[in-house]
């Protein structure tokens, strides 16, 4: 839930949006923060139009205005000028405003988690202190750019795959619904006839007298399991059968280890230590590898190299590794991270190709045998009456 909060930090008062479970959680996230909560108001849904502000639209004109020598106020104030009224220009605004109070823009875009993920300020943190923001939004933007792409490559593979099986869907319908009830006609007065048959019959008479109860209780059970689909619980637990599948089980360790090299590497390229670029890359995977990971940062911590832990911890591919060995010697150990992401994505592309390959001819076979088995009963006894007359 998005809640609006007007804090008193640093002798000034402020109203910051905070993205929370409840209003206790509110209260303590501001008291870690060292901000005292004066009101706390909660946003209604209807008002969440994330999709309103474009992050990616405004990290490329943020960087166009600033490598065109704008300075940050400037280049702020300009988009904020060209924005319609809106959601995007309510947090145009709140940026500028906290950037004449003097906050640092890392905190300013720290009071909106709603809008710009830790990640985004996080890189705009590393950049204060060298000043090169635009650099750091355009390795962000390089990096949402490559992850955007496995995503939309993952998207593309489950089109074809959804389109064979909602044309099957629809020739099932339309053989169940018009066709077999007229062919029921045919045969009602025929006294001998396969099982199979005797119950497509059956279908078709109650199709025909009953049809419409039928079509409003498959579409009533239809919107019931869509609905129970969509439950985050459910959602969850079919994740994690999905998961127990062990080809399926690799494939999402080696997409995790792409957004980790890839993350890890967007934050030592902004010059964070590597332990504190681990633990924040940690928040993008699942459970049980942020459990092995946090394992191998207290090793880290320890003093031992980055490119002997993980491989113990289960948190690299042979090639991530011997690129890791060679950044710690070189000192590119960023430039390493982000060829082992593109490794990574190589052999997630391969993967993807290869199930697609495999589910497009098995998709095709389930439906066609689907489809010729009720025409071949609605024609077998038909052919059966041909064979008595001959």
């Amino acid at each position: 839930m998005l809640f609006k909060v007007t804090v008193f930090d640093a002798g000034q008062f402020q109203t910051v949006s905070v993205d929370a479970r409840d209003e206790p959680e509110v209260h303590r996230l501001m008291k870690a923060k060292g901000s005292r909560v004066l009101a706390c108001r909660k946003v209604p849904r209807t008002r969440r139009r994330r999709h309103a502000f474009s992050l990616a639209l405004f990290t490329q004109e943020l960087i166009a205005l600033l490598q065109a020598g704008l300075s940050l106020v400037e280049s702020v104030e300009t988009l904020r000028e060209k924005s319609p009224d809106g959601e995007s220009r309510e947090v145009l605004t709140q940026m500028i405003d906290g950037l004449y109070q003097g906050l640092p823009l890392s905190r300013v875009l720290g009071q909106m988690p709603l809008y710009f993920p830790a990640l985004y300020a996080a890189t705009v943190s590393s950049s204060e202190r060298t000043g090169h923001l635009a650099e750091a939004l355009g390795r962000y933007h390089h990096y949402e750019t490559r992850l955007s792409a496995v995503r939309k490559k993952v998207v593309s593979a489950l089109i074809y795959p959804a389109v064979v099986i909602a044309i099957g869907g629809g020739i099932m319908v339309f053989l169940l619904f018009f066709v077999i009830p007229r062919f029921s006609e045919i045969y009602a007065s025929m006294r001998e006839l396969p099982a199979a048959a005797r119950v497509l019959l059956w279908w078709g008479i109650a199709v025909k007298h009953h049809g419409g109860w039928i079509a409003l209780g498959i579409a009533a059970a239809f919107a019931a399991v869509v609905s129970i689909f969509l439950h985050p619980a459910c959602r969850a637990w079919m994740a994690r059968q999905l998961w127990r599948i062990p080809q399926l089980r690799a494939y999402q360790h080696l997409f995790s280890l792409t957004r980790f090299y890839r993350t890890t590497g967007l934050l030592l390229a902004g010059g964070l230590p590597v332990v504190t670029a681990m633990s924040m890359a940690a928040q993008l995977l699942p459970a049980p590898m942020r459990k092995r990971l946090g394992n191998a940062i207290e090793d880290v911590r320890a003093g031992q190299s980055l490119s002997s832990t993980l491989p113990r911890y289960g948190l690299t591919t042979p090639v991530a590794e011997r690129l890791l060995r060679v950044g710690e010697q070189s000192g590119e150990l960023a430039t390493m991270c982000e060829r082992a992401a593109l490794f990574c994505d190589d052999e997630l592309d391969k993967a993807i190709d290869m199930v697609t390959k495999l589910v497009e001819p098995v998709l095709m076979l389930v439906v066609g045998i689907l489809v010729g088995g009720i025409v071949f009963l609605l024609y077998m006894p038909i052919f059966q009456l041909a064979g008595n007359m001959q």
